[in-house]
């Protein structure tokens, strides 16, 4: 509870930061996407990590006050690094309880334009979980954000039981494979086969949890567009990220 009542304020503090994860293209290894990630710096504590302040958002509904100010980070340096590098696209994250409200398709629209970004350089990650299907608001936001150019991505893939026509019933363009699919050494025939069917859809596969060099022949095995992990670089600054454009 005092650690829900810290996180109330934490971002107009200046508390909550966003660091990003280069994404490469398998094929080039060049850096064509970062993920950006939310970072939470308590004055007391240090460091919290994700798994344990981001539930707690979502539990308290503060999740949408963090995720409307990743959506203007990831918006803001995304016009940046395309203002000044190759093209670069820029993944955000949302959460359920941001596309339920009517006001977050606003929000996108007014940080397009704000930074003037083009919408093909924001990808919208959702989560598998997300039950989209029985939330028909939410699949209607999902629809129109797609009518603004944006692209959408499912995250942790292969970790719930949708099933792939399931997703492709959804108006989204990638797959992220989790990465217990991608550390793992055993490919099961519906993960093939769902891969298949998703790249024969034309939709994008992003191996996740690329850490090692074995991980990353077996992303391109499976026939993955593109790769994000460790092997590549952990999440840092955008000063950072900057710099590793800069000199690529």
């Amino acid at each position: 509870m005092k650690l829900a009542s810290e996180l109330s304020g934490a971002v107009s503090r200046g508390e909550i930061e966003a660091v990003f994860q280069p994404q490469v293209d398998v094929a080039t290894g060049r850096i064509v996407a970062v993920e950006a990630l939310a970072r939470w710096n308590h004055p007391e504590l240090g460091l919290v990590r994700p798994d344990t302040f981001i539930p707690l958002a979502e539990e308290t509904g503060l999740i949408s006050e963090i995720g409307d100010f990743m959506l203007d980070e990831g918006c803001r340096c995304a016009s940046a690094w395309n203002g000044s590098f190759h093209r670069i696209e820029v993944a955000v994250n949302v959460s359920a309880a941001q596309l339920a409200s009517v006001a977050f398709i606003d929000r996108v629209r007014t940080d397009i334009d704000r930074f003037q970004l083009s919408a093909d350089n924001l990808i919208i990650e959702i989560t598998e979980s997300l039950p989209v299907p029985e939330a028909p608001d939410v699949l209607s936001r999902l629809v129109e954000l797609g009518q603004l150019g944006l692209n959408i991505s499912v995250d942790d893939f292969g970790t719930g039981h949708s099933s792939v026509a399931r997703l492709l019933a959804l108006p989204v363009n990638e797959l992220k494979l989790d990465q217990s699919l991608v550390q793992s050494d055993y490919t099961p025939d519906s993960l093939t086969e769902a891969i298949a069917i998703a790249k024969d859809k034309g939709l994008r596969i992003v191996a996740e949890g690329v850490e090692t060099e074995v991980h990353f022949e077996r992303a391109r095995d499976l026939g993955c567009d593109r790769a994000q992990g460790y092997y590549f670089g952990r999440p840092t600054s955008e000063l950072e990220i900057t710099r590793i454009l800069a000199e690529a």
